[in-house]
């Protein structure tokens, strides 16, 4: 059990996390999940469309984030990528309101106006994620792991980890009914606005920390660094936490993209919001409680029953059938609550094993464990699954399969070999003789 105490993050700070952890998860909520039902619903794309838009999107995410941490590095600064890149990040996002079918043809004069409208989605979703990934994932995160120490990181990762699902929440209760409505362009807009709003306050609330050096050593060699067998062998237990992190997001992502699918298609709940926004709710409720237990006897100690729990949610939302809205909340919250406990484990464990003077470098390997690979090996799976079932619906003409409960199995089979690098984790931990909670 820990005995350092733990240091305190004032007002602003709190402020920041905060804030700019909502509003950069509403605005990847609505790409994750939002535009992969835009691609389907309206503009008619299929499962292997989702598939190949998350990988394009995963790809650039993980390549900007490499750059961009490494070049914030560079300058010693955060706050610049952090304030314009939310307030471009936003433009961006308003702009999908303006991409539908028959502005396409309008504009391109194409035959076949559904590809190139689908084409437009992907390449403007790379745009997007382009901004965004500077914004959110190489710089506010690497602000986070400057302003926090070992002593705060859980309650810190707790409070992040469930802003993923608060702003679930405020999507579907303040905006899913402009989705519902076919109103997709206001749906946009205030999502951009909003993301760019969160950019100019950042001005005022948003402080680099003092003292943090400028990296002097050569930029595109630090780029590269995080993948050096040298950097992996003198990194030992980050890489450990790295490949954990990699196998839960690749079960998470199997599912993820086509969760309001299936609940419409396959379960037949057209109101998805009840069930899911009760789900989130419980699942935040469950992660901020054992924040402050994390802190106190270790994250490393959390992991193994986390991990564990997570594989049975997975398994037990296999048996879900049909609208049964209590066993639908029940299992549901059993899997969220899990793996917000085992995010936030696990990323605070990455942000103490990470080297002080390559915070921002590391933000770009962490995307090519937790973004690029998952993102593109779990939609496929997903997809895979999906297409070797029967389940199927006709729309305009056109067949297409449907997820089932099998994408869950699938998330579980892949789950389980995380626990081979938590174990290996938590063995290493005990035998360097690691306080949990006080390694650094």
């Amino acid at each position: 059990m820990s005995s350092v105490k733990s240091a305190k993050l004032g007002k602003k700070a709190w402020t920041g996390i905060v804030l700019f952890g909502l509003i950069g998860q509403l605005a990847w909520v609505v790409e994750n999940m939002y535009f992969n039902v835009y691609l389907f619903d309206v503009i008619g794309g299929t499962a292997n469309d989702i598939a190949a838009m998350v990988a394009a999107s995963a790809i650039t995410a993980a390549v900007t984030t490499l750059v961009m941490g490494a070049l914030s590095d560079k300058l010693g600064k955060r706050k610049v990528f952090i304030t314009f890149g939310y307030i471009i990040w936003g433009i961006v996002t308003a702009s999908f309101g303006l991409i539908t079918v028959d502005n396409t043809k309008k504009i391109f004069h194409t035959a076949n106006a559904v590809a190139t409208a689908a084409l437009l989605i992907v390449i403007m979703d790379c745009v997007m994620t382009f901004f965004g990934s500077t914004a959110s994932d190489a710089a506010f995160n690497s602000w986070v792991t400057d302003i926090t120490d070992s002593t705060n990181r859980g309650r810190a990762e707790a409070v992040m980890q469930v802003m993923p699902l608060l702003s679930i929440i405020i999507v579907f209760g303040v905006l899913d009914g402009f989705k519902r409505a076919g109103k997709w362009d206001i749906f946009f807009y205030i999502v951009g606005g909003f993301t760019a709003l969160c950019g100019i306050l950042g001005f005022f609330i948003i402080k680099d920390k003092p003292g943090i050096k400028a990296n002097n050593e050569n930029y595109f060699k630090n780029i590269f660094y995080g993948f050096k067998p040298s950097t992996v062998k003198s990194n030992k237990m980050l890489y450990i936490t790295f490949s954990a992190f990699c196998i839960l997001n690749i079960a998470y992502q199997i599912f993820m993209p086509y969760i309001i699918i299936y609940l419409e298609k396959s379960l037949g709940i057209t109101n998805y919001v009840l069930p899911l926004g009760a789900i989130l709710v419980i699942s935040a409720v469950i992660s901020v409680l054992l924040g402050k237990q994390v802190d106190k006897f270790g994250k490393v100690k959390f992991m193994l029953p986390a991990v564990t729990i997570l594989v049975l949610g997975f398994a037990g939302m296999y048996f879900v059938k049909g609208n049964n809205m209590v066993l639908i909340i029940v299992m549901g919250s059993v899997m969220m609550g899990a793996f917000l406990v085992t995010s936030s484990t696990v990323s605070g464990t990455i942000r103490d094993y990470t080297p002080e003077d390559k915070v921002g470098l590391f933000q770009g390997v962490r995307m090519v464990f937790q973004v690029l690979i998952p993102m593109v090996a779990g939609p496929y799976i997903g997809a895979a699954v999906i297409a070797g079932n029967d389940a199927t619906y006709e729309e305009l003409g056109v067949v297409k399969h449907i997820p089932t409960p099998h994408i869950f199995l699938a998330a579980a089979a892949v789950a389980v070999f995380a626990l081979i690098p938590v174990i290996v984790l938590a063995r290493k931990t005990k035998a360097k003789n690691y306080a949990y909670g006080e390694a650094f």
